[in-house]
C-alpha cells in the first residue's frame, strides 16, 4: 500500500446509464463509440476506465452482448491499451440479480462495482441492493479474480462494506469508490468528502484501504481537488457531469483546452506502469506535466477532463 503514497489513479467513466446526445454531443452511446473513448482516455492517461452500456434506445442496459461487444473491440481494435476496465453491475435499475453479474462471470474484468446498499434513486425509484445480492457479489467476484470497487453513496454503506470484510464476503485491502452528490445521497463537498474518508478509517482502519471519489455535477471541481489533497484517486467523465458544450470536434475542443490553460499551478504525473493482482493494484504513469485551469468554464469532453486533471500532487 505504501506504493500508492504519491501516486494517484485516473478512473474514466465515459458513459453512465442516462445522459444522451442531447444533453451532451460527446457521450458515447454505441460500443464502437465507448471503445474509441477508452482509448481515447487511456492515450490521455486514464489507468481505469469504468464501463456502462447503452441499448439500441440509447438507454442503460445490462446486456451482456453490449458488455462483450465493447471488450472484444477494445481489444481487436487497440491491442496496445492495457487499461484496467472496471465493468457496472448497475446499469440499470430493472435488471434482476443474476442479470447484473452475467457479463461478470463471462467476461472476468479485472473490475466491477459493487454497490454496497440500497437507496432510493433521483427521487423516482429504488436501486436495490439487497444483502443476499452483495454476499452473492462479493462470492462470485472471489471466484472470477474481480477486484470489487465499493461504491459507498453515503457513510452507511461504509460501514456495510466493514461489516462483509469482518464475515469474509470481502477480501482486503478494499478499493472505494465516494460517490459524492448523488440524489438521495450524501452532498459533493469537501466537509463530506473528509468525513466519508474518517469513516473508513475508522471502521476499516488507516492504510489498510484505497479510495478514489466523484462529485456529481457542480461538486465535481470541489471534490476532485480534495481528493487529490487527501491523497485520494479520482472518477471524471460523462457518467458524473454532463456540461453544455459548443458543437465542436473533439480535436478543437482538446485545442481549446490547452489555450484556455491561462492561470493554475503545475502538477507532476509520476512514472506509470501498469500492475494489477487480486486483491491490490499499483497504477503509475510516464512523467510530464500539465497545467491546471483554475477557470470557470462552460464544459469539456472526457480527453480534455483527463487531460487538465492533477494526477499526482
Amino acid at each position: 500500500m505504501a506504493d500508492l503514497k504519491n501516486k494517484r489513479i485516473i478512473t474514466a467513466a465515459v458513459t453512465g446509464a442516462w445522459p444522451k446526445k442531447e444533453n451532451n454531443p460527446n457521450v458515447p452511446m454505441t460500443p464502437a463509440e465507448i471503445c474509441e473513448d477508452v482509448y481515447d482516455c487511456w492515450k490521455a492517461g486514464a489507468a481505469i476506465a469504468h464501463l456502462h452500456m447503452r441499448d439500441d434506445e440509447g438507454n442503460g442496459t445490462m446486456d451482456t452482448n453490449k458488455f462483450r461487444e465493447t471488450v472484444t473491440l477494445l481489444k481487436e481494435k487497440h491491442p496496445d491499451c492495457d487499461i484496467i476496465l472496471n465493468l457496472t453491475t448497475s446499469g440499470d435499475i430493472h435488471a434482476d440479480d443474476e442479470l447484473r453479474v452475467a457479463h461478470v462471470k463471462e467476461l472476468e474484468p479485472e473490475m466491477a462495482s459493487y454497490d454496497c446498499g440500497s437507496m432510493n434513486w433521483l427521487h423516482s425509484g429504488l436501486f436495490i441492493n439487497s444483502p443476499k445480492f452483495l454476499e452473492d457479489c462479493g462470492r462470485i467476484f472471489a471466484e472470477h479474480n474481480v477486484k470489487p470497487e465499493i461504491e459507498a453513496f453515503d457513510p452507511g454503506m461504509i460501514g456495510n462494506a466493514a461489516y462483509y470484510l469482518k464475515k469474509g464476503v470481502l477480501q482486503g485491502p478494499l478499493h472505494f469508490q465516494f460517490c459524492m452528490g448523488c440524489a438521495n445521497g450524501i452532498p459533493g463537498s469537501v466537509k463530506n468528502l473528509v468525513f466519508m474518508k474518517e469513516t473508513a478509517d475508522e471502521l476499516i482502519g488507516k492504510g489498510k484501504y484505497t479510495w478514489s471519489c466523484f462529485g456529481v455535477g457542480h461538486s465535481a471541481m470541489e471534490v476532485m481537488y480534495a481528493a487529490v489533497a487527501m491523497g485520494g484517486n479520482i472518477r471524471v467523465g460523462m457518467e458524473n457531469s454532463v456540461w453544455k458544450l459548443q458543437h465542436q470536434t473533439k480535436q478543437e475542443k482538446f485545442s481549446d483546452s490547452r489555450n484556455s490553460l491561462q492561470r493554475g499551478f503545475w502538477i507532476k504525473i509520476q512514472p506509470i506502469y501498469r500492475s494489477y493482482w487480486y486483491n491490490c493494484f499499483i497504477i503509475e504513469r510516464r512523467t510530464s506535466y500539465v497545467k491546471r485551469n483554475k477557470d470557470s468554464r462552460q464544459g469539456y469532453s472526457i480527453m480534455e477532463t483527463l487531460q487538465e486533471v492533477p494526477v499526482c500532487g
